[in-house]
């Protein structure tokens, strides 16, 4: 067992990564996103939190979120998300005797990725990664052209314009 140990600070903003066992690519399809819309507001109602961004891609997804203050508890809110959806639209194929062993549902890795926001320029370059994404996947030419993404509300809101993100690269930013 690894010694991972996650940040946690009551309040902070978040960025998450999840991603589905083996890859499967079935997270933007409908059942899946319908089960994991009504998780987040059921989850939502019992332990608030905001969410700034999020891109759903079919084998994973990327948010970023915000606890409020004193509650650091996003490890819980994610882990009734995941049981939910797994639970509404079931799962495909056997399962090893480990993942049967924790009832795991085989549709989850079953560790996900958190890193703490720390300022104003880290929150607008992981805001700009998790839009970008679907472009970096091949999935589509443009950011506006991606249909399961914040990124249209925040045009909505003049946080970005309606063609940011149309062509070439957002310049490495993370090491691409």
């Amino acid at each position: 067992m690894s010694n991972y140990r996650r940040s946690r600070e009551p309040g902070a903003i978040y960025f998450f990564t999840l991603v589905t066992h083996r890859r499967q690519p079935v997270l933007t399809t409908v059942p899946l996103r319908q089960a994991l819309r009504q998780s987040i507001q059921e989850v939502r109602a019992s332990y608030p939190f905001r969410i700034h961004g999020w891109a759903l891609l079919p084998d994973h997804l990327h948010c970023i979120w915000q606890l409020p203050l004193g509650d650091e508890e996003f490890g819980l809110r994610w882990s009734i998300i995941k049981r939910r959806v797994s639970q509404q639209v079931g799962r495909d194929g056997a399962l090893s005797a480990s993942r049967a062993g924790r009832r795991e549902l085989g549709l989850w890795q079953r560790r996900f990725w958190e890193h703490r926001i720390r300022d104003e320029v880290d929150y607008r370059r992981h805001m700009d990664y998790l839009h970008w994404n679907p472009v970096r996947h091949g999935l589509v030419q443009r950011v506006a052209d991606w249909p399961w993404s914040s990124f249209h509300r925040l045009v909505r809101e003049g946080v970005y314009p309606q063609d940011w993100g149309g062509c070439g690269d957002i310049g490495g930013a993370f090491g691409e």
